[in-house]
C-alpha cells in the first residue's frame, strides 16, 4: 500500500521482500521523530530573502531540521513526508512557528534589525487542524510578534486541496494581516483563479524557471512574464534557488522584489542571519 502511495496512487503494486524493509525502516523513522519532537530534537535553520533594490535581507524563511541523537542529520525531504503521514507534522509545525516567532520577535526586532518578515510554511494537514488559527494567534499574543511579520508559504498544491472549511482558515489568517504567497509557482496547478480568489501578497517563482534563466532564452522570458503578471496585480516577486551572479543580473533586470538561494545566503542558525545583518549595518554600502 505506501509502494503505491509513493508511486502516485492509483495504482496497484505486487508484494516484495524488500518492501519489508522499507516498511520497517519508516516506522522506526517515525518512532525517532515522535521521540524528536517530545524532546524538542528539531530545530529552525533560517534561509535570507534579500531585496534586489537594496542588496540587504528583508526577510528570512524558517526551515526545519533534525540532528537525530541515533541517526545523525536527517534531510527534511525525508522526515517531513513521515510527519505529514502520520499525523506528527501538526506538533511540529507549530514547534517551528513558535521557535520562528520568538527568534523575529526577542532576538532581531529586539536588537534593532529591519527584518519585515518571516516566513514559515504550513502544511495542508495543519490548515485543516481545528485548532490551527487560534494556535496562531497564541504564539503571536506570546512572543508578541505583529502578523504583518509573519508570512505563510503556501504551495499550490495545498490550495488545491482546500475545501471550504479550509478556505475559511485562509481567509482568517488573512484577516490577522498574516502575509500569503505561494510558493513554488508554476509548477503545480498554476491558475489565475488563485490570484483572485485568495488574494495573496506574493509569488515565489520555482527554482526550476531559474535554474536556466540566464543560458535559456525559453526560461528568462517565462520568469520575465511571471514577474510582470504579478506586478500586474500588485503582487511582490520572490525568486528561488538562485545560485550565481549571472541569474541574479537577469532577475534584477526584470524587476524581480526578491531573491533567495545559496548564492545569498545558506539556510543556517539564527547567528548566521544576524551576522549578515551586522555586516550590513557596519557597512553602508554594502550591496549584494
Amino acid at each position: 500500500m505506501y509502494r503505491a502511495k509513493e508511486l502516485g496512487r492509483n495504482n496497484f503494486q505486487f508484494y516484495e521482500k524488500q518492501m519489508n524493509v522499507r516498511v520497517n525502516e519508516r516506522l522506526e523513522l517515525q518512532r525517532d521523530l515522535r521521540r524528536a519532537i517530545d524532546n524538542a530534537e528539531i530545530f529552525v535553520h533560517y534561509q535570507p530573502q534579500v531585496a534586489l533594490g537594496t542588496g540587504l535581507t528583508v526577510a528570512v524563511e524558517a526551515l526545519a531540521r533534525w540532528n537525530c541523537t541515533v541517526r545523525g542529520p536527517v534531510a527534511p525531504d525525508r522526515f517531513i513526508p513521515v510527519a505529514e503521514e502520520c499525523g506528527l507534522i501538526v506538533p511540529l509545525g507549530e514547534h517551528i512557528l513558535q521557535c520562528a516567532c520568538a527568534q523575529q520577535m526577542q532576538a532581531w526586532l529586539q536588537s534593532g534589525m529591519s527584518m519585515q518578515r518571516i516566513a514559515v510554511n504550513p502544511s495542508a494537514l495543519q490548515l485543516r487542524d481545528t485548532d490551527f488559527v487560534a494556535g496562531v494567534q497564541r504564539i503571536l499574543e506570546s512572543t508578541g510578534l505583529a502578523a504583518r511579520r509573519l508570512e505563510f508559504e503556501l504551495t499550490e498544491s495545498v490550495l488545491v486541496q482546500q475545501d471550504e472549511e479550509a478556505n475559511s482558515v485562509f481567509r482568517a489568517l488573512q484577516a490577522m494581516g498574516i502575509t500569503i504567497s505561494i510558493d513554488d509557482f508554476g509548477t503545480g496547478y498554476s491558475s489565475l483563479s488563485y490570484l483572485k480568489r485568495y488574494k495573496v501578497n506574493r509569488l515565489k517563482i520555482d527554482r526550476s524557471f531559474v535554474r536556466d534563466i540566464a543560458s535559456d532564452a525559453h526560461d528568462a522570458a517565462m520568469t520575465k512574464g511571471i514577474i510582470a503578471l504579478a506586478h500586474s496585480v500588485g503582487l511582490q516577486v520572490t525568486a528561488e534557488g538562485v545560485e550565481s551572479e549571472q541569474q541574479l543580473r537577469v532577475l534584477r533586470e526584470n524587476g524581480c522584489d526578491e531573491a533567495q538561494g545559496y548564492f545569498l545566503g545558506m539556510p543556517g542558525p539564527a547567528t548566521q542571519i544576524s551576522a549578515l545583518f551586522e555586516a550590513a549595518r557596519g557597512d553602508k554600502s554594502y550591496r549584494r
